[in-house]
């Protein structure tokens, strides 16, 4: 049962019919893991961690460092130096003290990711290399545990949600076979990003993983793509590949 005060603090979103004090007793009761703590990280964290969810997982085995300021919104100037995971729960916690953070300050890969996933109710990858999306996409098909999916370079900006509980749903390896791409296309230190569109992406996974955990709407379908020089998103269908190597039966 909620307390007057959290029934208050979360009552913008329970006077919501499609949430209710059943949908926000779903999000409290919640375990959602977030592999990043960095530009798509930080709002999606916040957000979540804000809006109820009861317990958030942070993966990050990176360094606050001064060039992130400038769009990884959870990290200040005094978290030069820290570990990610561990400054972003401090800002989390700053926001909404009921909210328990795990920090795992480690590049969980492998066995840990699977053991990781198979904990959540829902996983974000907010991390920006192919080879860790590989890997977290593996291990959310294994434990069957939705993954919303969201990447954000330069100007461009997109979104996906895979739920292997739905039949005949795609995984992201359908989407981006690993054929061998280069990790360091989509490196933001490489390449670059615009601060806001980070923002604009992470907060399109909390919105995901929001709905996902209260039963709120409907989970997003396909691959949204967003070009932040135009201001136009596209849409576009994404079949399951038949001979997809992760997820085909």
């Amino acid at each position: 049962m909620m307390d007057d005060p959290t029934l208050l603090r979360y009552s913008r979103q329970i006077m919501l019919p499609e949430v209710d004090i059943g949908g926000q007793q779903r999000l409290i009761d919640s375990h959602a893991l977030i592999i990043g703590a960095g530009g798509l990280g930080s709002p999606a964290a916040l957000y979540l961690a804000a809006a109820g969810v009861g317990h958030i997982t942070l993966v990050d085995a990176d360094s606050v460092e001064l060039s992130n300021l400038q769009r990884q919104i959870a990290h200040q100037q005094t978290s030069l130096g820290q570990n990610k995971a561990a400054s972003a729960k401090a800002s989390m916690q700053a926001l909404n003290p009921q909210c328990r953070v795990s920090v795992v300050a480690d590049h969980a890969d492998g066995k840990q990711l699977e053991r990781l996933a198979a904990t959540a109710d829902v996983v974000l990858d907010c991390t920006d290399r192919f080879s860790s999306r590989y890997a977290i996409n593996v291990a959310t098909q294994k434990a069957k545990v939705p993954l919303v999916s969201g990447a954000a370079i330069r100007f461009s900006g997109q979104l996906a949600v895979f739920d292997p509980r739905v039949p005949d749903a795609p995984c992201y390896a359908c989407l981006y076979p690993p054929d061998g791409q280069g990790d360091e296309a989509l490196s933001c230190a490489e390449s670059g990003v615009m601060a806001p569109l980070v923002g604009i992406i992470g907060c399109f996974q909390a919105v995901e993983a929001f709905k996902l955990l209260s039963g709120a709407g409907k989970a997003h379908q396909g691959l949204s793509h967003f070009d932040a020089l135009s201001g136009h998103w596209r849409h576009f269908n994404l079949p399951r590949d038949p001979a997809c190597p992760v997820c085909a039966p």
